[in-house]
């Protein structure tokens, strides 16, 4: 049915807003407003937490700062010792107190009962030793030796008390004796002497540390050991030949 309102513009009754819709958004707008306002006060507390968090943490880590500092002070000086350590070790065990070998010599030349088991004596002493690894060996001993017997086996038992003594523990094994006899002179004493090479080769500073030696110093295969000459013999010399 159609309603038709004849009364006047100003006497009709004026169009408003439901009240229901007015409730509504007023709600919608304060809940919203309280929305942001918590959110607002959470996003302020949560930074001013952090901030705080971060305050004490910088403080803690200032503090830990000059700790920090000191170990990384000790850490390089303790590495810089060991690299000396290691340097000094290396040197140490390449290095050999020829003060101490030159004693042990003597005592095993002093050991020959004044010419009972041996009488020698030295014209002249060589020594050369060498940190290259490239090197075919770690260093010689050389010396020009003399015997004053005509025994020849007086040279060899002065060899045998070298293997045996403590002098030959940083050398390879020596050579087989060999050597001539001087020509004798009544006027000296003794008249007869022979005259020998003492050639030693130093052991590497590894097998001086005790490891396990390579070939180096060891007989080939197929050679046959010099056998020393017998006792009065004045024509042979072990594995040399002697001459008068």
């Amino acid at each position: 049915m159609i309603r038709i309102n004849l009364l006047p513009e100003e006497f009709r009754k004026k169009a408003r807003t439901p009240i229901k819709l007015v409730l509504g958004l007023v709600a919608a707008v304060t809940i919203n407003a309280g929305l942001v306002a918590w959110w607002a006060f959470q996003a302020l507390g949560v930074q001013a937490q952090i901030e705080s968090e971060q305050a004490s943490l910088q403080t803690e880590v200032d503090g830990l700062d000059p700790q920090v500092k000191y170990y990384t002070a000790l850490d390089s000086e303790a590495k810089a010792y060991k690299s000396r350590e290691s340097t000094l070790q290396g040197i140490t065990s390449s290095r050999i107190s020829w003060t101490k070998k030159l004693d042990e010599l003597i005592d095993v030349v002093n050991r020959g009962g004044n010419g009972q088991r041996h009488m020698v004596w030295f014209d002249d002493l060589q020594v050369a030793q060498t940190t290259d690894a490239k090197a075919k060996s770690a260093g010689t001993f050389k010396a020009n030796g003399h015997s004053g017997s005509d025994k020849f086996a007086q040279v060899a038992n002065f060899l045998e008390d070298i293997e045996a003594s403590p002098f030959v523990s940083d050398f390879l094994p020596p050579s087989p004796p060999e050597g001539s006899q001087a020509q004798e002179d009544d006027s000296l004493v003794p008249s007869v002497a022979w005259s020998f090479p003492l050639a030693l080769t130093l052991k590497t500073p590894e097998e001086r540390l005790g490891k396990k030696p390579g070939d180096k110093g060891k007989p080939k295969p197929g050679a046959k050991p010099a056998a020393a000459a017998p006792a009065g013999d004045k024509n042979a010399a072990g594995s040399g030949e002697a001459h008068k």
